[in-house]
């Protein structure tokens, strides 16, 4: 699954400054991998990296897949070229991004819902769930959406650094989902329009979600 040659994304583990490195596996021997000095996306310049960093690693699968894990920076040696040694949790702790399908997590983030062409009073409510193709928002009893509609939404992230990350998206209405035994109604929506960073955005969150729940031993599904 990991090997010499492999290209891999690093990000900071937090990461207010939206930072991304790249750089290539040299050697892998056990629970450690050797990378050449990474390379900073938006600079083109050589990243120093100090010893203990935290860092979340993204590596290219087939097609139609990645695969992330978190790593930590354990020192440097000087072979044939400067390396840097990265832990390795091992190939169970690796987890697979579905390109086509996007991790979907159960949990509540804040949402406020606004009409592009004023059909509706702007409204705030929570996700059933969400994930970095769309979301299933619990609408009030009092509310109602039409499929087929584009609506503003503006999402609050709770991040593991404890802060807060806002985001605003343009999405499309795709289904109702009628409530059942008195509970609300959901509307699954779809984002358009959305960057490629803000996709990576959600796609972090969702797998810290992920890792969260993982750790409460509750399992997750994609869509």
């Amino acid at each position: 699954m990991l090997k010499i040659g492999d290209m891999i994304n690093l990000e900071p583990t937090i990461n207010s400054n939206d930072e991304k490195y790249r750089c290539r596996v040299v050697e892998r021997i056990d629970n450690k991998i050797y990378i050449d000095y990474p390379v900073n996306d938006k600079t083109g310049k050589t990243v120093f990296l100090l010893n203990g960093a935290q860092l979340k690693a993204f590596v290219s699968g087939d097609s139609t897949s990645a695969y992330f894990f978190d790593t930590v920076v354990l020192g440097r040696v000087k072979q044939n070229i400067p390396m840097i040694v990265l832990s390795f949790p091992g190939e169970d702790r690796m987890y697979k991004i579905q390109r086509r399908q996007y991790v979907r997590v159960e949990t509540p983030v804040d949402v406020a819902i606004h009409s592009l062409n004023g059909e509706f009073l702007p409204f705030v409510s929570i996700t059933h769930d969400i994930s970095a193709g769309g979301a299933s928002i619990i609408l009030p009893f009092s509310k109602q959406l039409i499929p087929g509609t584009e609506i503003n939404t503006h999402f609050v992230l709770p991040a593991l650094s404890e802060d807060y990350q806002y985001v605003t998206f343009r999405c499309e209405v795709i289904r109702i989902v009628k409530g059942k035994n008195g509970e609300k109604n959901k509307a699954s929506i779809k984002f358009i329009d959305i960057t490629e960073k803000e996709r990576r955005q959600l796609i972090k969150f969702c797998f810290e979600r992920q890792l969260l729940m993982k750790k409460k031993g509750i399992t997750f599904s994609e869509s």
